[in-house]
């Protein structure tokens, strides 16, 4: 009997802890509203994970990876990169919102600053921190690593790797992982040898993960599972670059 009561409790706690609530922030006069999960049990660092969503803004996606950071006790925190007001309803709308984020990379690098800052004020440890990113996100991810904020990692899910070839060639600091679908026709050779010649350059100490039989958005379960469209949900990929960021975590937050 007793037995059975703490598996209940057990289970009324991973539900407590995994809830969102929504935090208003705003960059200058445009309104944003993120998303931020406390855990029941914090971790012993109070180390805090931002997460950057796809390009049709805070999804399902975001939303389950910040409450299953929570159960593994992170103070975690979904940013909003659009604003209340500039949500996109289709995809057309999304590459162009994202695009307009992609070219204008340091508005986008201001945006995640931003959601980090209420990540640090819910209570993180500033000195333990990570950003993941998905897709549009994990761009959002790997630029934040190039501009040196003050984190610890950044993890990119299936996300953009380019960037202009103009642009100066910085050392960063941030450790950073990239979870690559071997299959991921939407990310062109040239572009990987773009970003992995770039790592070498800025002396980062990275790691690259390929994923048999994945596309791009492997890890969303609502992309599908037709291969041939680019995009389509991959389970097997989806619980290996889980495990992967975690045991990343274990390394650069638990020490």
């Amino acid at each position: 009997m007793k037995t059975f009561i703490t598996s209940i409790l057990l289970v009324i706690s991973l539900t407590t802890q995994a809830q969102l609530k929504p935090i208003s922030y705003s960059d200058e006069n445009q309104k944003l509203e993120g998303l931020l999960a406390k855990p029941g049990k914090m971790n012993a660092k109070k180390a805090g994970v931002l997460v950057l969503p796809a390009w049709m803004g805070i999804d399902n996606n975001a939303k389950e990876s910040a409450e299953n950071l929570a159960k593994l006790g992170y103070i975690t925190f979904v940013a909003d990169i659009y604003g209340v007001d500039k949500r996109p309803t289709n995809s057309k709308e999304a590459g162009q919102i994202a695009g307009s984020f992609k070219t204008d990379y340091k508005a986008y690098q201001k945006r995640i600053q931003l959601a980090l800052d209420q990540l640090i004020k819910a209570g993180a440890n500033p000195e333990k921190i990570a950003i993941i990113g998905y897709c549009f996100g994990g761009t959002g991810a790997l630029e934040a690593a190039r501009a040196n904020f003050k984190v610890n990692g950044v993890v990119s899910f299936h996300g953009g790797l380019g960037r202009d070839a103009a642009r100066t060639i910085e050392p960063i600091n941030p450790k950073v992982l990239v979870l690559h679908g071997a299959d991921d026709f939407f990310i062109p050779e040239t572009e990987i040898k773009a970003f992995q010649d770039e790592m070498r350059t800025s002396k980062a100490d990275w790691q690259m993960i390929y994923y048999a039989d994945a596309v791009h958005a492997f890890t969303h379960k609502d992309a599908g599972n037709d291969k041939t469209k680019g995009t389509a949900y991959n389970e097997k990929a989806a619980k290996r670059s889980w495990q992967a960021m975690v045991d990343f975590f274990n390394e650069i937050l638990a020490k």
